[in-house]
C-alpha cells in the first residue's frame, strides 16, 4: 500500500511542488472520522542551513469525489505537543480529537497538518524556530498537492494556536522567500508568542513560564549546539528530564514532573533569557515580524496564563499601525489551550471569506 501511494504521489506531484519538496509517501489512514479520508505523508523540506530533511505529518480531505477545480487548503500548525521525537501529533491516536482544524473539511477544505522537524522524524525539534518551521509548513502545503485524492491546490491560509500560533505568523513571514508556487490568502494566530522576551517575562503563570523557558532552552541547545547553561548545577538535568515528556491539555501531571516544575521555578526565577546570551540572540531572531502582506487573525483569551494577552495586543497594534488589516478576538477565561477551539466558528467563516475575495475586516483601533 506505502509503495502504490509512493507512485501515485510522485507521478501526479505538480511542477511547483517539485523545486522545494518530494512527497516521499502517503499513507491512507484506516480510522479517520466519517466522511474524511486521510493519510500520513513523508516528505522532504529544507531547514534554515540548507539542510535536506524528510519530514512527517497528516494530510485531511473531503470523502468524496474529486472536484473539477482543486480544493481550498488550511495549513493547521499545531501548539506546544512536547519537543520529543515521539510527541508528534500524527502518531497520536488522538489526533483528530485535538485538531480543531477539521472542521474545515465538512465545508470543502483539504486540512495539512505538519508534525514540525524533530516530531515523528529524526533529529532535535527547533521549538520556536521561525524559519525552519515556516518551510516545515510551507512544504507540506506542496507535499499535499501530489496526493490525487486529497486534490489540494496551491491557494492556502494558514491557522495555527500557541506555538502554531508563532508557525503560523512565520509562515506569513516566509511566503514572500520561500513559497514559491503558493497563494497564502490569510493568517490564523490563536494565543501566539510573538515577541519572544516579553513573552518569557509576562507570564502570569510562574509555573508554565518555568515549563516554557525549559523546552525552549532545551531544544535551542540541541539545535544550535550550545552547551546548557543556566541557573543552579542541577538545572540543565532537570530541563533535559522534562523535556522528554510529551505534553498532555487534559491530564494530570505526574508528581515528577510537578516537582521538576516547583524546582526550575526556584532555579530560574531571576532568569531573563531576553537578556542573557547566548539565549537572547535566539531570543530576539525567533520573534516574529509585524509586517504582513495579507490580512491577520488573532485569538486571545482575557486571562491567558501562558501568553499574556497584552503582549499579543501591543503587537497586533504594531501590525496596524504597518497598514495590516487586523482582525481581533477577545475570548473569555483564563485557558490557553482551547483558544482554537473557542474561536474555531468565527475562525473559519473570516478563511471562507478570504478565500472568497472579501475585503478583509479590520478591528484596528478597537482593541
Amino acid at each position: 500500500m506505502r509503495a502504490l501511494a509512493l507512485m501515485i504521489g510522485l507521478a501526479v506531484a505538480a511542477p511547483a511542488a517539485a523545486q522545494r519538496t518530494t512527497l516521499v509517501a502517503a499513507e491512507p489512514v484506516v480510522n479517520a472520522p466519517a466522511g474524511m479520508q486521510a493519510w500520513k505523508i513523508r516528505y522532504l523540506s529544507r531547514d534554515d542551513r540548507g539542510v535536506q530533511r524528510e519530514l512527517t505529518g497528516m494530510v485531511v480531505a473531503p470523502r468524496e469525489a474529486i472536484p473539477r477545480n482543486p480544493r481550498k487548503v488550511i495549513a493547521w500548525t499545531h501548539g506546544t505537543w512536547g519537543t520529543a521525537e515521539q510527541c508528534a501529533p500524527s502518531a497520536s491516536p488522538r489526533f483528530f480529537e485535538l485538531t480543531p482544524a477539521l472542521d474545515a473539511v465538512r465545508n470543502g477544505y483539504v486540512v495539512v497538518a505538519p508534525d514540525y522537524p524533530g516530531l515523528g522524524n529524526p533529529g532535535p525539534h527547533p521549538y520556536l524556530v521561525g524559519t525552519v518551521t515556516a518551510r516545515s509548513v510551507l512544504d507540506a502545503v506542496r507535499a499535499a498537492q501530489g496526493i490525487a485524492g486529497a486534490a489540494a491546490g496551491s491557494s492556502y491560509a494558514v491557522w495555527g494556536e500557541s506555538q502554531g500560533g508563532h508557525a503560523a505568523l512565520w509562515t506569513g513571514q516566509l511566503q514572500g522567500v520561500d513559497g514559491a508556487g503558493l497563494r497564502l490568502v490569510g493568517v490564523a494566530a490563536g494565543a501566539p508568542p510573538t515577541d519572544l522576551a516579553a513573552n518569557l517575562r509576562q507570564a502570569s503563570d510562574a509555573s508554565a513560564r518555568a515549563f516554557l523557558t525549559a523546552l525552549a532552552t532545551d531544544s535551542w541547545s540541541k539545535y544550535y549546539q550550545v552547551p546548557l547553561r543556566l541557573g543552579r548545577a542541577r538545572t540543565p538535568g532537570i530541563i533535559q528530564r522534562m523535556a522528554r515528556n510529551c505534553v498532555s491539555v487534559d491530564s494530570t501531571p505526574k508528581l515528577g514532573a510537578l516537582l521538576g516544575i516547583l524546582a526550575l521555578r526556584q532555579d530560574l526565577a531571576k532568569t531573563d533569557l531576553g537578556r542573557t546570551p547566548p539565549w537572547s540572540g535566539y531570543v530576539a531572531a525567533n520573534s516574529t515580524s509585524p509586517v504582513s502582506q495579507v490580512p491577520v487573525l488573532f485569538a486571545q483569551t482575557q486571562g491567558d496564563p501562558l501568553v499574556a494577552p497584552a503582549v499579543t495586543r501591543e503587537f497586533a497594534r504594531r501590525m496596524c499601525t504597518n497598514r495590516v488589516r487586523v482582525r481581533w478576538i477577545d475570548l473569555p477565561g483564563k485557558d490557553h489551550a482551547t483558544t482554537a477551539k473557542q474561536s474555531a466558528a468565527a475562525t473559519l467563516a473570516w478563511i471562507d471569506q478570504r478565500f472568497a475575495g472579501a475585503r478583509a475586516p479590520s478591528d484596528c483601533g478597537r482593541f
